[in-house]
């Protein structure tokens, strides 16, 4: 049996050994004994991985992580959960929803300020695109994006779901966090700025759903298009004009909303790559400082390249980015 089979199902007589194993456990974290109950979890899993039972050991590391959040022994939970990983680290796992959905799980119940959830959800999303050097995948973004957003962590809700497919999701986000953060002058710069940075990022789909999502759904915003906000109109326009792909009317367009897109100063740094992914607009020989910041806004979105190519592909591709 393969190992990816064997994850799924393992045997009736190991899975017998593995609940007998756990009672004996359970009745120790029950009785309060943690560190012992820690210990022999760790015991456990160095003899189930030395004897390649790569099963085992994960259902045992996420049953006992749970285990130990129930109590609320965050270290040893946290301890754990990277011990799962470790699992899927060292097997040929591979890259399924319900475990997405396992690892999603425990972040949501890891402590939100503690040093572990940071290193957990690093080391897993390098695991969901198999250690590849891309940004982790999509669904596993997308399942932390929702935690985030129900912690109310917006800005990390945000960045999760720019590197989802979910724009729908991210746009009754973005409704909420306008609703309950920003100002009412200011509801489309919201969604103005998710739908550039999608488009950065090469994903039209989502940069055209989070926009008529959010303007559908936002309280404040009356029904469009056209729109009483300019700069919804110029994101309308600008989501036509890419599926058309004219670089006369992208210019024009730029050039007609200028008082609009002069709001915010990083616009205009979006809309050159902008330019240059959808209308074929050569790269600036010398970039401006603005051009320098929106290269590392845009780095810390896509990473750096790291599969080079060729040049276009240097600008294209991306390599893990630090959480912070």
């Amino acid at each position: 049996m393969s190992e990816p089979e064997s994850l799924r199902c393992p045997s009736a007589r190991n899975r017998g050994g593995v609940q007998r194993v756990e009672g004996k456990l359970r009745a120790s974290v029950e009785k309060g004994d943690y560190y012992e109950a820690h210990q022999m979890y760790r015991t456990l899993f160095f003899r189930y991985m030395s004897q390649a039972k790569h099963a085992e050991a994960r259902e045992l590391m996420y049953n006992g992580a749970l285990l130990f959040f129930s109590y609320n022994q965050q270290n040893s939970a946290a301890d754990l959960s990277m011990l799962v990983l470790e699992v899927l680290e060292k097997s040929d796992t591979k890259v399924e929803d319900e475990i997405l959905e396992s690892l999603a799980k425990l972040f949501s119940l890891m402590d939100q300020n503690s040093p572990e959830r940071v290193a957990f959800v690093s080391r897993a999303l390098k695991w969901s695109t198999g250690g590849s050097g891309k940004l982790g995948h999509p669904k596993l973004h997308q399942l932390l994006a929702v935690t985030l957003w129900k912690e109310q962590n917006y800005s990390e809700s945000r960045y999760h779901f720019l590197h989802s497919s979910d724009g729908e999701g991210c746009a009754q986000m973005l409704v909420e966090y306008s609703a309950s953060r920003g100002f009412r002058s200011e509801v489309d710069m919201f969604v103005a700025q998710a739908v550039l940075q999608f488009l950065c990022l090469k994903n039209k789909n989502s940069a055209s759903v989070v926009f008529s999502t959010y303007t559908e759904k936002h309280p404040s915003i009356e029904k469009g298009p056209p729109f009483v906000q300019p700069l919804l109109n110029f994101i309308w326009f600008l989501l036509l004009a890419v599926d058309g792909g004219k670089l006369t009317v992208f210019t024009v367009l730029c050039e007609q909303y200028q008082p609009s897109l002069k709001r915010d100063p990083m616009y205009i740094e979006y809309l050159d790559r902008i330019g240059q992914l959808f209308f074929g607009v050569p790269p600036k020989q010398s970039p401006s400082y603005g051009g320098l910041l929106v290269m590392v806004m845009l780095n810390s979105l896509m990473g750096s390249g790291e599969e080079d190519d060729g040049a276009e592909e240097a600008q294209e591709d991306s390599s893990p980015i630090e959480l912070d």
